[in-house]
């Protein structure tokens, strides 16, 4: 019924490996409220890089950072400082900052003068929300009770973050210029996004069917309620 990439159980087996070096942040004097506003300060800088079209730089942080959210979480339950203060906090900034990146994108993707990259990140912000508000909405409605939601759906945040990633990685050497064959270009060229391209039109696909699975799972919740 979940219909999702990430299962129950591997998510447990990555929380259980990111706990050693969540307790050595601890052992620095980092509390798991630190970690998130780190992981958000990673986001941002991200932001920053996509919006210099630095898409290298942007896609290894925006890797980093998806794998430094780990941290928090586990530091939180290893110890024993698990809140629902902390839980607000990581679950608004984490999305917080998912949302500053695809702005990032936007504007680097308008200076560039990838014309299709500021609609496809608009899609792809857009289409992410409405997951996280999906799961926000019905677990403070009474439906999915703890962390079940997370599990339902095609394209969590991490999935999302991952083909993200990969997008903006390999943008450097996909971005072409969209010439008429054997027209050189004399002046500023459009581009066409290549990778990037493929990534936010998956992700707005992708976070797109996760909400409609979503919305189905409280549908049915509520019959059987």
């Amino acid at each position: 019924m979940s219909g999702s990439i990430v299962s129950a159980g591997l998510r447990t087996r990555v929380r259980g490996m990111a706990e050693p070096v969540a307790r050595g942040f601890g052992r620095l004097g980092l509390t798991p409220n630190h970690l998130t506003f780190i992981g958000f300060g990673i986001a941002v800088v991200a932001a920053v890089a996509a919006a210099q079209q630095a898409w290298l730089a942007a896609g290894l942080l925006v890797l980093f950072g998806g794998i430094f959210d780990l941290f928090d979480g586990a530091l939180a339950r290893a110890t024993n400082k698990v809140s629902k203060l902390g839980a607000f906090y990581d679950s608004v900034f984490d999305r917080w900052g998912e949302g500053v990146v695809y702005v990032g994108i936007a504007a680097g993707s308008a200076a560039a003068g990838f014309h299709e990259g500021p609609v496809l990140a608009a899609a792809a912000l857009s289409s992410a929300v409405m997951v996280s508000y999906a799961r926000a909405k019905s677990e403070g409605l009474g439906f999915t009770a703890g962390t079940g939601m997370a599990n339902v759906g095609l394209m969590p945040r991490e999935v999302r973050l991952g083909i993200l990633a990969v997008g903006l990685l390999l943008a450097p050497v996909t971005l072409f210029e969209a010439l008429p064959p054997g027209v050189a270009c004399g002046g500023p060229c459009d581009l066409q996004g290549g990778t990037l391209t493929l990534a936010l039109a998956a992700i707005a696909m992708g976070a797109t069917i996760t909400t409609i699975q979503r919305i189905l799972h409280v549908r049915a919740q509520a019959r059987e309620g």
